[in-house]
């Protein structure tokens, strides 16, 4: 291999110098960087095929876009910031992506109030049919509000701000394309601009919108990148005190970069918003493998050898444990395979290939190149003064073996792994702050989110249970019974805020239809009282839980998991 790669060095420069060009042209023209809500989540878990299979059912409500109108002066209850709230209203229905059916607002028909009276219940839109902006318009929507149960839920407890929810299609249904969250956090970010201007602030909360805000990031990394570039040509300087050998290594780790990104276009992968940061990675593992290939070849010039003899026997020295090293790496990051989340599949992909590229372009492009260029004689001489140096720190460092210092070692072993075994025990595992871990707990988002928790009773966690039954099972007296008995223990599991069923509505429509007397607001073994409770409701709440017999538990902490 040394003969095949050292007696033809023009013709692999050549066919990395091609190969690059291609790769370039890949990347600018076909790389893409995207994001997908069902990427994040494990796709064969019984509980998200669940989710998947009732999504249509449910409101879509896995991946929903939240935002809170908050008034800066007074309350909701003004014609000016009514006036706001509906412009709102209809810019959010026209977003791409929207699930307009399922749109929620004060402005949405699907938002009701209703009442028992003595001729029975009565209900109607929260907006007054003849609403005009007048104060008694306002008085009568104030009514209307605190008769549909929707205080803290899209109407905040200080009536200082209400939300409007819009959930969102995985895919757009205009385009039959990937939802483009990039672009309808941008639209977000217009209306929040705009509409400050006019006197209301927005608060925007959703999955969807930490992807927006995370692309904002993918842009910075760029910098971060060029940044970083900088400061390890700076080391590589100081280590090799030779400006040849900090070029090519840093060349060299780019190029493995540039491959890397170019087979993944080829290969019809694209960079998700965590596999974003493989790059640096790449990087910082090639210019690794580099210092040591410009360190040995120091070595070898020092000792008298020509550039090609250094290269030629640095890259014979080097090149079967810098081999086996990196495909151990890639092999640990394919490891990752078996998990079943696509994102974490595509980052091991991702990952692996980098590796595969660092292979080619470190140990074969670098000793080659290298073997054209002198090494300064500055560097050789730093890598004589620095092997007496480093042969003091090593025979130190050996003693650590000797026969009568190696019982202190093994118990300075022993006793570190005891440590840190006991300190295992605090290790927590999930998310520690509240809103997305993604960003600082003093981010945009996060205060946002910190707003919406702050003044409504419920979050924007969901945890959703589906209840299936034989058919026209769901309204019978056991299966509700223990749908009641479900809901009354994760009630009173900590960090549930409150559950919603079908047995709730159900219990007040029990209690309606008896003068709306406290007594009668519990479940009925009347199949025939059950079955109008029911049937009643299926009239008068217009309420995604009805056509799934499924729980709601919203809860003011992070995340919920259930194994």
């Amino acid at each position: 291999m040394e003969r095949m790669i050292f007696n033809n060095r023009l013709r692999v420069c050549l066919f990395f110098l091609l190969v690059s060009l291609f790769l370039t042209w890949k990347l600018v023209t076909g790389l893409r960087v995207d994001a997908s809500f069902q990427k994040m989540v494990p796709l064969q878990h019984p509980f998200i095929q669940n989710m998947l299979r009732h999504m249509e059912e449910g409101g879509n409500s896995g991946n929903t876009i939240r935002i809170a109108v908050a008034a800066r002066d007074g309350d909701i209850f003004s014609a000016e910031y009514m006036e706001l709230l509906k412009q709102i209203n209809d810019e959010v229905f026209y977003l791409p992506g929207v699930d307009r059916a399922n749109m929620k607002s004060i402005w949405t028909p699907s938002v009701r109030w209703i009442e028992v009276t003595e001729e029975g219940f009565t209900g109607g839109p929260v907006i007054p049919e003849y609403y005009d902006g007048t104060r008694a318009s306002l008085d009568l929507l104030r009514e209307n509000i605190l008769k549909s149960g929707q205080v803290g839920q899209i109407i905040a407890n200080d009536f200082g701000s209400s939300i409007v929810s819009a959930p969102l299609f995985e895919k757009n249904p205009e385009t039959g394309e990937n939802l483009d969250y990039q672009y309808l956090s941008d639209q977000l970010e217009e209306l929040r601009s705009k509409y400050a201007e006019k006197g209301v602030d927005l608060h925007i909360t959703g999955i969807a919108k930490v992807f927006g805000d995370l692309f904002e990031g993918v842009k910075a990394i760029v910098w971060f990148f060029i940044i970083a570039i900088g400061v390890t040509s700076i080391l590589l300087f100081l280590y090799s005190r030779c400006l040849k050998s900090t070029i090519i290594p840093l060349l060299t780790s780019v190029t493995a970069v540039v491959w890397q990104m170019g087979l993944l276009a080829t290969l019809g992968y694209g960079l998700d918003l965590y596999s974003v940061l493989v790059p640096f990675l790449v990087f910082a593992i090639g210019v690794s493998h580099g210092v040591q290939i410009i360190n040995s070849i120091s070595v070898e010039t020092a000792q008298g050898a020509n550039s090609l003899t250094a290269a030629r026997r640095t890259f014979r020295t080097l090149y079967i444990p810098g081999m086996v090293a990196l495909i151990s790496d890639a092999i640990g990051f394919l490891t990752l395979l078996v998990i079943d989340i696509q994102v974490i599949q595509d980052l091991a992909i991702t990952a692996s290939v980098g590796v595969a590229t660092i292979i080619l372009t470190n140990l074969v492009l670098l000793p080659v190149l290298m073997s054209f260029i002198k090494v300064s004689k500055r560097s050789v001489d730093y890598a004589r003064k620095s092997q007496k140096e480093e042969a003091k720190v090593w025979k130190v460092v050996a003693k650590l073996a000797s026969p009568k210092v190696m019982p202190v070692s093994i118990l300075i072993a022993l006793l570190g792994f005891a440590a840190g075994a006991y300190k295992a025990t605090d290790l927590k595992i999930g998310d520690l702050d509240p809103g997305a871990p993604e960003f600082h707990p003093d981010s945009r988002y996060n205060l946002d989110n910190l707003f919406i928790n702050s003044n409504y009773s419920t979050s924007a966690d969901l945890f959703i249970t589906f209840l299936e039954t034989q058919p026209e099972g769901c309204t019978t007296y056991p299966v509700m019974d223990a749908i009641d008995r479900y809901m009354w223990h994760m009630e009173n599991v900590p960090g549930v805020q409150s559950a919603l069923s079908l047995v709730t509505v159900s219990k007040q429509v029990i209690k309606g239809l008896n003068e709306g007397s406290m007594k009668w607001q519990s479940l009925s073994r009347n199949p025939y009282v059950l079955n109008s409770s029911v049937a009643s409701a299926a009239g008068l709440f217009t309420v995604p839980v009805l056509r799934l017999f499924f729980s709601l538990m919203t809860t003011r902490q992070k995340r919920w998991s259930v194994s």
